[in-house]
């Protein structure tokens, strides 16, 4: 055994120690760490010859890199739509790479991995009120997910002109409508050799909307004369986190054949909202569904599921089957998830999401989601009733969209830099019906009042020197 290793080895134990000691130290003081730094480090290009162990590596990496990691998984941390880890999902997480199984199934055999993830998914789909006719598979994230589900609509498509394009390629026109699409989807358009400019956009509703027009959708697919199609809606878009309406989708479902994709990366956590679980009323006739566990479920990186009818299974058997591999089983004879996603080989994602659910249950979540959906609403009132800055569009879930009412030279990117500058928030730029404007996105877990006090006197102290 290489000597390193062997050492290694020998003081596992002690070198767990001062891997659990960091980490508990990073998290007790994850409020006060900087959520933005500009240090550039050397990047080394040669590896050294006989490695310095793990310990040593540890205080190089201490020394190189540990004080510029900023808290992105912190309360203040607003930027994107970044979550934190659950206690619960830390230990799920720790013990995915102690086990390091990767879930598949091998000749009906199944073995325990792979049924920790199909328990995860049943209790995701009791979390989202969703029924059982689904089927899931954990990926990387959104983009991925959005990638598997519309591979199987693409798949689907084929099968309306008796084709297979998994096997023989694109050879229809593919026709695909939405209004307001995550750039996620777009990539896996392209990823898809379908292209990303190959949609066609539809008009979206009045009144400072970003959702589907419904008139102009039907209009779109009645001059289709009965092509089918795929739709891709949105369960929550990025600026302004609005809704399609999926009720009326739902009603169009009767009269038309179509796929329909939601693209419900964190805003599909409405549904552990009382008061907001209405806006994905009618989400249950779709026929994929993607979400992000990485997000408001607030698990570690990466991680996020995908539902496809199970009805369906066949047109993913079609699209990810290990066809001439015959070591790994018959797939059109058994489950198998290597013949179901696009990934062969990963991790065992379900485990953190599993830890966290069954230690906070359905009630846990609420309170997340309850949680940032106020403060959410809290800074969205700071907004409305500041004389410097105005929102851009209505508070609708959990981000708020804002801008300065002074937009003379260029002065919200101005701010928006000074304010990241501080290390004590971060919030990133947008483009909203022409103005440049502020995201602030809150799904951390750990976000008080406390947190929204500090930004808004960070705020007031920035614009008035």
């Amino acid at each position: 055994m290489n000597t390193k290793l062997e050492n290694d080895l020998y003081q596992l134990d002690f070198i767990l120690d001062k891997a659990k000691e960091q980490s508990i130290a990073y998290l007790k003081n994850i409020s006060n760490r900087s959520t933005s730094k500009g240090v550039k480090v050397e990047i080394a290009n040669q590896l050294v010859e006989n490695g310095l162990g793990t310990l040593d590596a540890l205080q190089y990496f201490n020394e190189k890199f540990e004080e510029i990691i900023v808290s992105a998984s912190g309360p203040r941390y607003w930027g994107y739509v970044v979550g934190g880890s659950t206690p619960a999902s830390i230990v799920g997480d720790w013990l995915t790479t102690i086990y390091d199984q990767c879930p598949f199934v091998i000749e009906g055999h199944s073995d325990t991995s792979a049924q920790i993830e199909l328990e995860t998914i049943h209790l995701l789909l009791d979390l989202f009120n969703l029924p059982n006719d689904f089927m899931g598979g954990f990926v990387s994230g959104a983009t991925v997910s959005n990638f598997t589900s519309l591979a199987v609509a693409r798949q689907w498509l084929g099968k309306q002109y008796d084709k297979d394009f998994a096997k023989d390629g694109i050879s229809e026109t593919i026709k695909i409508f939405a209004a307001t699409p995550h750039s996620s989807v777009v990539k896996s358009l392209a990823m898809l050799g379908i292209g990303s400019n190959n949609f066609t956009r539809i008009k979206v509703a009045e009144g400072n909307r970003e959702s589907i027009d419904m008139e102009d959708l039907e209009q779109h697919i009645q001059q289709l004369n009965g092509q089918p199609f795929i739709l891709i809606a949105s369960g929550g878009t990025v600026n302004t986190v609005d809704f399609d309406d999926f009720k009326a989708i739902a009603a169009l479902k009767k009269k038309y054949n179509f796929w329909w994709h939601i693209d419900a990366a964190f805003g599909a956590f409405a549904a552990c909202s009382d008061e907001h679980k209405h806006l994905v009323d009618g989400w249950e006739f779709a026929d994929s569904i993607t979400i992000d566990c990485h997000k408001w479920l607030n698990v570690p990186y990466d991680s996020a599921v995908f539902f496809v009818k199970e009805k369906y299974k066949y047109l993913q058997v079609d699209t990810f089957q290990n066809s001439n591999a015959p070591y790994l089983g018959n797939p059109l004879e058994n489950f198998n998830y290597t013949n179901l996603l696009p990934e062969n080989s990963r991790r065992l994602r379900a485990l953190p999401v599993w830890f966290s659910l069954m230690a906070y249950g359905k009630k846990g979540y609420k309170d997340i989601v309850s949680n940032s959906i106020a403060m959410a609403n809290h800074f969205g009132e700071f907004i409305e009733n500041s004389n410097d800055f105005t929102l851009l569009a209505p508070v609708r879930l959990n981000t708020v969209c804002f801008t300065l009412q002074n937009q003379a030279d260029n002065a919200t990117s101005v701010f928006l830099k000074k304010l990241n500058d501080t290390g004590k928030v971060f919030m990133t730029p947008t483009v909203y019906n022409g103005s440049k404007g502020i995201r602030a996105s809150f799904v951390n877990w750990r976000t008080a009042l406390e947190d929204l006090e500090l930004v808004k006197k960070l705020m007031i102290e920035l614009i008035e020197h």
